[in-house]
């Protein structure tokens, strides 16, 4: 059985900063960035939380191509599940540097808000980061 892409505290990109909680948007483009910013392809993944809005791991769900990535809602939630997750944090880099979402992500979002309220996990936000900027959906009112 292959064992799924949990990154812990232990990783150089997130050693230190993943003890404390998410408590805006803006923080949680900070940890991103460090994850995600220097990607040449989209990568999705999505920050695992507990009860309390801290970050247990970061789960990296998918890789794409320049400007696309399938994400599955099973491989999203396996991950959340597995870790005991009260809520997650979606996340998803724009190698163009333009952290606007498309349509795409937006439907994207909604599936795995509907997925995420048939299992009890609750989707906190989806972060697009891209060259230094993010996008929240929640912050602009589409979560």
């Amino acid at each position: 059985m292959r064992e799924m892409a949990i990154v812990y505290r232990t990783t150089p990109a997130t050693r230190g900063i993943l003890a404390g909680p998410i408590r805006s948007p803006r923080d949680a483009a900070c940890l991103l960035d460090r994850i995600l910013g220097e990607e040449t392809i989209e990568v999705f993944g999505a920050l695992l939380l507990n009860s309390r809005k801290r970050v247990l791991a970061w789960h990296e769900v998918a890789r794409g191509s320049l400007d696309r990535v399938d994400v599955h809602p099973r491989e999203v939630f396996k991950a959340a599940l597995l870790a005991n997750s009260a809520c997650i944090l979606l996340a998803h880099c724009h190698p163009s540097g333009d952290p606007e979402p498309s349509a795409e992500d937006q439907a994207l979002t909604e599936r795995l808000k509907a997925a995420g309220t048939l299992l009890g996990i609750e989707i906190v936000d989806h972060v697009v980061v891209g060259d230094g900027h993010y996008w929240s959906f929640r912050e602009s009112g589409r979560l």
